[in-house]
C-alpha cells in the first residue's frame, strides 16, 4: 500500500471520497465529503490541513486520513466535536487494517500526536489501532469520551410503545393526550426539499436560540453561517429533515434530523420556553420515531449527550471514543 499527503480535501475529490464513504462502515454524514468540506470552509480558515490518502497495490482507494493541526504538534480528525457525532478514519470496510497499518508505516519522522476523537467504539479504529500502535514501538490510549443513546426500532409503533417500561410509556402517551386536548390544531410537519427547508431555517434557528442562554451563544454567526450550507447541501442529497410542531400561535418546537442507511439521526433542536409545560419537544420527537418506524428505519440515533429525556424513550447507550497516537519518537529510542 502507498500512502499520498495532501494539504487539501480536494487532493482526494468529491467523486472518490462519496465512492470510499458508500464503502466504509461508517456512513453518517458526519464524514462525508460535503460535511467535511463545509466544515473546512467555516472552521479551519488559516489551519494547517493533514490529509492522508491510502491507496492499495493496484491503485484503489483504501482510506481517507483527514486530519488538520489544532495545534502545535497536535492533529485532529476534520469535523469538530462541537458540530460532528461520529468521526473516523474513512477506510473501505474490511480495509481498515490494512489502511492504519500503512498510515503508521509511512508516518513523517517525529509525526504529531493523532487526537482521533469523536470515534464509535466498534470501530476498528478503537479495536484494532492500539495494538497496531503498539508493533511499531509506539503509543495509543482509548478513551470513553461521551455516548449516544441508540433507539433499536420495532415494526410497528404499537410494539415500541410496548417496548417501553411503564412508566415511560404512560407518560409519553400522556403528554401527547395533553397536547392534542390543549392545542388541538397542533401539527408535526416535515420538510426534505432544500428550498423549503431554506425558508424555514430561520424560524428554526430562532427556536434554537431561544432554548437556553448556552445555545443562544453558540449559534453565532460563524456557526449560522455553516448550518444554512451544510444543511442546504446535505437537503440536496436527501439526508436532512426540517421538523417542526406548528401550531396557531407559530411553532412551539423543531427538531433537524440526519440520515443515512437505516438511520434517523436527532441532531439539533429548538424549542419555545414559553410552552415548555406543554413538552412540545417530547411530543415531536415522538412524532419523529413514529415517521422513523412506518418508513422502515431500524434506527434512531439521539446523537451525543445523555440528557434524561433522552432515556424516556427507551434507547441504549453506545459509546463514543478518543484514541490517541503518539506517533513521534518511538518507546526505548
Amino acid at each position: 500500500m502507498k500512502v499520498h499527503f495532501h494539504d487539501r480535501l480536494q487532493a482526494v475529490g468529491p467523486e472518490a471520497w462519496n465512492a470510499l464513504h458508500a464503502g466504509a462502515r461508517l456512513r453518517a454524514p458526519f464524514v462525508s465529503w460535503t460535511w467535511q468540506t463545509e466544515w473546512v470552509r467555516a472552521f479551519a480558515e488559516g489551519q494547517r490541513l493533514d490529509v492522508r490518502r491510502v491507496e492499495d497495490e493496484h491503485g484503489e482507494l483504501t482510506a481517507v486520513l483527514p486530519l488538520y493541526e489544532a495545534r502545535p504538534g497536535v492533529l485532529q480528525l476534520i469535523g469538530g466535536i462541537d458540530v460532528s457525532d461520529y468521526l473516523d478514519l474513512v477506510a473501505l470496510a474490511g480495509r481498515e487494517d490494512a489502511s492504519w497499518t500503512a498510515l503508521l508505516d509511512a508516518r513523517p519522522e517525529r509525526d504529531a500526536i493523532w487526537d482521533l476523537h469523536s470515534v464509535p467504539a466498534a470501530s476498528p479504529t478503537v479495536t484494532v489501532l492500539p495494538a497496531l500502535v503498539t508493533r511499531f514501538g509506539l503509543t495509543a490510549s482509548v478513551a470513553m469520551e461521551e455516548r449516544c443513546p441508540v433507539l433499536a426500532l420495532p415494526a410497528s409503533w404499537e410494539a415500541y410503545l410496548a417496548s417501553l417500561p411503564g412508566k415511560h410509556r404512560h407518560e409519553l402517551t400522556r403528554k401527547m393526550r395533553r397536547l392534542e386536548r390543549e392545542v388541538p390544531e397542533a401539527r408535526a410537519v416535515s420538510y426534505r426539499d432544500p428550498d423549503d427547508i431554506a425558508a424555514r431555517l430561520p424560524e428554526f434557528l430562532g427556536l434554537h436560540r431561544a432554548s437556553r442562554a448556552g445555545k443562544a451563544r453558540f449559534m453565532d454567526a460563524r456557526m449560522e453561517d455553516f448550518f444554512r450550507r451544510v444543511t442546504a447541501a446535505l437537503a440536496a442529497e436527501g439526508a436532512v429533515t426540517l421538523w417542526f410542531l406548528d401550531t396557531a400561535a407559530g411553532p412551539a418546537a423543531a427538531f433537524i434530523t440526519l440520515e443515512w442507511d437505516d438511520t434517523v439521526g436527532l441532531y439539533n433542536s429548538g424549542f419555545d420556553p414559553g410552552r415548555a409545560a406543554l413538552a412540545p419537544g417530547l411530543v415531536l420527537i415522538a412524532r419523529l420515531i413514529q415517521d422513523a418506524i412506518v418508513r422502515g428505519k431500524r434506527r434512531f440515533d439521539f446523537l451525543r449527550g445523555e440528557e434524561r429525556y433522552k432515556y424516556e424513550f427507551g434507547p441504549t447507550p453506545e459509546d463514543v471514543c478518543t484514541v490517541t497516537v503518539d506517533t513521534g519518537i518511538p518507546t526505548g529510542a
